[in-house]
């Protein structure tokens, strides 16, 4: 083992996070390949078996800043290998369920599960990498999506070959068993990490601010509608490519990219997965350098462009790949930039708990994705990207004109109540 607290120590906690999130990564991105299968066997229909989904998403993310919150208090260790325990018990359940409720009862497990490794891991990054925040918070987010890459591949043949079953009880073990491992090497600094002074460059809190102290601030709730704003209109996107894809008339034209030929739609999920993954430590590593508002202008203003693509030209199938490549290579950054920023604003100490509370945004945008399907039933596509656009251009100008300065007065001057107590204590 390495000696404590040692300049590398951080890099191995980094990577080790990496690695837990890489295992919990296909509950949300394998599920698809579970839900026909299932339905084959047991006839209860799409519908109710995603709905099973949606229990998972908002176990996986309401109740992060709850498992940050023994984060902050008993270390990564002990969250981390319940998260485990709970993502193997999760595949297991699905692999026996002959009834909804079961499978139901799998995703609040198996949300709660995934909810305990990525906030913790998030959360541990932050406080290892103060002076790296959205390099590390970049990579760590990645490893969620670059865990799916590696896997999905084995997991659709056992599907093929020895069932659905045999692959969650697989799968489910495996996972479970590498992040149990994993967790007892986990640890959190043994004493604050102090940023270097280059990068003072960055506003950085001198004062760590507790979860009760970072909601009442207005910067901590003008981060959370920012956040809401560009996870909606990017899992609306997620949510809708194949059918934009079918109504565009591109789906399956053939295309020649890279050396490489494949329907356009399936051309453009590929891609749009590699662009998310690199994005996200991409632009967590260019905000550490040029500051997180900034680089949040400029991530917020592609994506809009690359609607403007999509809207304007994507019913040709290059365009449609590219454009949705563009779109996605900004998107995943929210993921780095946002508890980036939130540990800058709030402090190390308690930066577990405040990050899962701000993640909470995703679970609420979630609820705003079937919006998208109801505005393109009564306006067509036009509208819906209208929508898109409009939220992350005005994320854009709140992170430049409303964020930034409204995050220096609050670094300056700490929260009001702080500065009202020293005002008084002057004037006694």
């Amino acid at each position: 083992m390495e000696p404590q607290d040692s300049p590398s120590t951080k890099w191995w906690q980094l990577a080790f996070g990496i690695l837990c999130m890489a295992m919990i990564a296909n509950l949300q991105y394998g599920w698809t390949l579970f839900v026909d299968p299932i339905d084959a066997t047991h006839h209860w229909g799409r519908a109710a078996i995603q709905l099973a989904f949606t229990f998972f998403v908002a176990t996986e993310t309401w109740l992060v800043p709850i498992e940050a919150w023994f984060v902050d208090r008993y270390g990564p260790r002990i969250v981390v290998a319940f998260g485990g325990v709970m993502i193997a018990l999760a595949w297991v359940l699905d692999a026996y369920a002959t009834t909804l409720p079961v499978l139901y009862l799998a995703a609040v497990v198996g949300g709660i599960g995934a909810g305990s490794v990525y906030g913790t891991c998030v959360g541990n990054a932050l406080k290892w990498f103060p002076h790296r925040r959205g390099l590390a918070a970049g990579a760590t987010a990645a490893g969620f999506g670059a865990g799916a890459a590696l896997t999905v591949v084995p997991i659709a043949k056992m599907i093929a070959t020895s069932g659905y079953q045999s692959a969650f009880l697989t799968f489910g073990l495996i996972q479970g068993g590498v992040v149990l491992v994993l967790s007892f090497f986990l640890r959190k600094p043994s004493v604050a990490v102090a940023a270097p002074r280059k990068s003072l460059r960055l506003p950085q809190s001198q004062v760590d601010r507790t979860p009760r102290e970072a909601v009442r601030t207005p910067v901590f709730w003008i981060m959370y509608a920012m956040f809401v704003m560009v996870a909606s209109g990017g899992l609306m996107a997620a949510a809708q490519i194949a059918p934009i894809a079918h109504d565009f008339k591109v789906a399956d034209v053939p295309v020649n990219l890279f050396g490489l030929q494949m329907a356009a739609l399936t051309f453009a999920i590929s891609l749009d997965r590699v662009f998310d993954g690199f994005g996200r430590p991409f632009f967590g590593y260019v905000s550490d350098n040029i500051g997180r508002e900034n680089t949040m202008f400029i991530a917020f203003s592609i994506a809009a462009i690359a609607v403007v693509l999509l809207l304007t030209s994507g019913r040709n199938p290059m365009v449609f790949i590219l454009a949705t490549a563009m779109y996605f290579g900004v998107f995943g950054e929210i993921y780095s930039l946002f508890p980036a920023t939130c540990g800058d604003t709030f402090g190390s100490k308690f930066a577990a708990t405040n990050a899962g509370m701000l993640y909470t945004a995703k679970g609420t945008a979630a609820f705003l994705v079937p919006f998208a399907s109801l505005v393109s039933a009564a306006y067509g596509w036009t509208a819906v990207f209208a929508i898109v656009i409009g939220l992350n251009v005005a994320a854009a100008l709140l992170a430049l004109f409303v964020l930034k300065p409204m995050r220096l007065r609050y670094l300056a001057n700490g929260p009001p109540e702080a500065t009202l107590a020293a005002a008084s204590a002057r004037t006694a």
